[in-house]
């Protein structure tokens, strides 16, 4: 379900689908980022996993983040820089969001 959530949000194997969520979050990290999409942000990390369909086997799944996957390792790094917690709206939180059919926090 998480990659068909991926793709349903406009993170497609084509790119990222004018009009949908993917172009909205594209343009807001792009805004405040001065003009760019970072890459490992929220954006690219996604736009990666829907041009792949890799969500799932990244670990990003419809119950929650697999242990001892990719996601677990991406969601462990990101709290330890930020005192223990994963952020709302960081890169991690967005991507399960998305990959949940969620709307990524934003």
């Amino acid at each position: 379900m998480s990659n068909k959530n991926v793709r349903k949000a406009g993170f497609t194997s084509s790119g990222i689908k004018k009009g949908s969520l993917a172009s909205s979050m594209m343009s807001k990290e792009a805004k405040a980022s001065g003009g760019g999409v970072h890459s490992g942000g929220p954006t690219a990390t996604l736009q990666g996993m829907g041009a792949k369909g890799s969500a799932n086997s990244s670990g990003f799944t419809r119950s929650g983040i697999s242990s001892g996957s990719k996601a677990a390792q991406m969601m462990s790094k990101e709290a330890k820089s930020h005192g223990g917690e994963t952020p709302k709206g960081s890169t991690t939180a967005t991507v399960q969001s998305v990959s949940m059919g969620g709307k990524g926090g934003r």
